[in-house]
């Protein structure tokens, strides 16, 4: 069984770190090196960087930035926002990012998973799927932060993701992000119930027992958070600990350790 692991998601625009809700209003929150640095001495598994306006933009990754912020991160990191090309997934690995997101392109150019599997190696291929749920209670992709419907049911296209050669899936819920009133459940066992590859929950976790829920119910296999950390005292470490505690195998964390009380 594969342990579950605690993921901090940077949102980032402009350099400077944001947070929004529903992918709308947002509100900066920082900076991203700092950030990095404090994850660093919090026991994070994996951390996640995206920017947020690089798609809209039509521009490439800034290479330059990454690198920067990949020399002070000590964790894996996964980097997205504006890759469009096998040769900007080159230029990412080479300024330090141990796995790209990909998202929007996929829908134009759905092959460029299997190249970047091909080149570098599935576990390379993080596969991100924004999507919403309709009046009719079915549930759609969006592309462009959000912003672009494409009338694709979340569970196919990860299901398609997958077979392309993606090493594992990341589904966020365009409602519940940044909300902090707990993932949407149904949309992650959509996914996870589509797919045999990692499952990555994001999208309005706002305590540790939301967490523990996308694990049991929705059965995702880590847990993406943002808001939780920049806006509240919980941390990614006590966050495994409640993981741990409801039984839940997790990374990097001493059973030892344990103390009960810790869900909210």
């Amino acid at each position: 069984m594969l342990k579950t692991r605690v993921i901090p998601t940077l949102l980032y625009k402009n350099v400077g770190l944001v947070k929004g809700i529903g992918f709308d209003s947002w509100r900066r929150v920082g900076t991203v090196m700092p950030s990095i640095t404090v994850y660093n001495t919090r026991e994070v598994d994996e951390l996640i960087l995206l920017d947020i306006t690089a798609s809209d933009e039509q521009r490439e990754p800034e290479y330059e930035e990454i690198a920067q912020f990949s020399e002070g991160c000590f964790v894996p990191l996964t980097v997205g926002g504006g890759i469009t090309s096998l040769g900007h997934v080159k230029k990412l690995l080479r300024s330090g990012a141990d796995k790209v997101s990909l998202n929007s392109v996929l829908f134009q150019e759905p092959q460029l998973v299997s190249e970047v599997a091909y080149t570098f190696g599935t576990q390379c291929v993080v596969a991100s799927i924004d999507a919403r749920k309709g009046p009719d209670g079915r549930y759609e992709c969006y592309s462009h932060a959000g912003k672009t419907p494409t009338g694709i049911d979340p569970g196919e296209w990860a299901a398609k993701l997958e077979e392309l050669g993606a090493g594992e899936i990341l589904i966020t819920s365009i409602e519940r992000d940044g909300t902090m009133e707990g993932y949407d459940l149904d949309l992650i066992k959509l996914v996870s119930s589509a797919v045999s590859i990692p499952v990555i929950a994001s999208g309005g976790a706002g305590n540790y027992t939301h967490m523990v829920k996308a694990i049991q119910e929705g059965q995702a296999n880590a847990v993406a958070a943002a808001s939780i950390f920049h806006f509240t005292e919980q941390t990614p470490k006590e966050a495994k600990r409640a993981l741990a505690v409801a039984g839940i195998p997790v990374r990097n964390f001493s059973v030892g350790s344990q103390q009960q009380g810790v869900l909210r």
